[in-house]
């Protein structure tokens, strides 16, 4: 399906002619197995399990980090029954965009354990959900397991849908993203919901990949993103050498090689690098002296870049908060695109952009929100 002459976001046309054609090509991905006797349905969670659920579960509750915001997207809020301690914690800064839109609703709601996947079964027994949703991101700490899933259910005696949360940084987990958003939307009922946000995503990336993929290499910019949030907030030689928002706007990332991973760089290879803009994770204000904005700003060395002593400095919001907020690290990807090629995003106000990406994922706007949690200091230029 071509893009060409296409501004903006996805059109519903456009978005129900992806979902045809993803439906076509038998690309359902993992957790798409679903059978129905009218009163349960048989569904394939990601992790090849076959779980019996009731049909249209009026009550769930979401385990581990990313589980609930699975769920927000595909407008199934009002479901839940019960929360981890994170969702009831009151946060110094809020960086979970699902939380600000809808925190006042979960955060009256009884406690099923801990974060990133701690259960309490007894308490989950109590609330007796019909169903308990439960992820979290394969090869860390707070992974789940098919093995863990099948603990819990024979310790609840309640259906366990489990799967890996997935990312953007690569086919594979993009894979796994795409399978736990339809086998969430197939215990639903929500299918449909669970294709279009799937067909918003690539046809969001496709729009950026559009307005940039023909910039000559000579011709883009050399970047930096530092204070990248990783489990807590870090200073300027936090970053990502795979940072998505630069790959899909062709921008030239100076730590690229270093893995695909989050990774501290020494601050020599940043001067040495002296990248023509760079970013900064906002969410590193949470670090006493300011984390990286008070290291640009103080450190002899790092004033002499050239992006710091021309005014290139400018912040993005942190999209790592209790696992990949993706409308944010969308949301970054134009305000990035508008800084470094202007021309390409002419049509694009980042700001109006960035709430029309929350509102499709969120059912309202959240930028203003977001940003006031950081000084307002996203999508500005910060002065040194």
């Amino acid at each position: 399906m071509s893009l060409s002459g296409y501004k903006g976001f996805p059109t519903a046309a456009m978005l129900a002619a992806l979902i045809v054609l993803i439906f076509a090509a038998g690309c359902t991905g993992t957790g798409s197995t679903v059978t129905q006797d009218g009163q349960t349905a048989s569904v394939t969670d990601g992790f090849g399990r076959t779980v019996t659920v009731p049909s249209s579960p009026e009550s769930v509750v979401c385990s581990g980090s990313g589980c609930l915001r699975y769920l927000v997207y595909l407008q199934g809020q009002d479901l839940v029954v019960g929360v981890d301690d994170i969702e009831k914690k009151e946060q110094a800064i809020e960086g979970r965009p699902y939380a600000l839109a809808y925190g006042s609703q979960f955060k009256g709601l009884p406690l099923i354990g801990e974060f990133r996947g701690k259960d309490d079964p007894e308490k989950i027994i109590a609330i007796n959900p019909q169903v308990v949703f439960k992820t979290g991101s394969s090869g860390t700490a707070y992974g789940t397991s098919a093995a863990e899933a099948d603990k819990l259910q024979e310790k609840t005696g309640i259906p366990v849908v489990a799967f890996p949360y997935g990312s953007l940084r690569n086919d594979a987990e993009k894979a796994e993203m795409h399978g736990g958003l339809r086998a969430m939307g197939q215990v639903l009922g929500k299918q449909d919901r669970a294709e279009e946000v799937i067909a918003y995503i690539d046809a969001t990336m496709a729009d950026l990949e559009r307005r940039t993929g023909d910039i000559p290499e000579t011709e883009r910019k050399r970047v930096y993103v530092g204070g990248i949030s990783s489990a807590g907030a870090h200073g300027i030689i936090s970053t990502e050498p795979a940072y998505p928002p630069f790959l899909w706007v062709h921008a030239r990332n100076v730590a690229a090689g270093l893995g695909t991973a989050h990774a501290d760089v020494a601050k020599e290879a940043l001067v040495s690098w002296d990248p023509d803009y760079i970013f900064v994770d906002v969410g590193t204000i949470q670090m006493n002296g300011g984390g990286a904005i008070g290291e640009l700003k103080n450190d002899a060395a790092l004033r002499g870049l050239t992006a710091s002593k021309e005014g290139r400095v400018y912040g993005v919001l942190p999209y790592n908060f209790y696992n990949t907020n993706y409308e944010t690290v969308l949301a970054d990807a134009y305000f990035i695109g508008k800084t470094l090629y202007p021309d390409r995003f002419a049509d694009v106000d980042p700001v109006e952009k960035a709430d029309e990406i929350y509102t499709f994922f969120l059912g309202k706007p959240a930028f203003e929100d977001l940003n006031s949690q950081y000084r307002s200091l996203g999508f500005a230029e910060i002065p040194l």
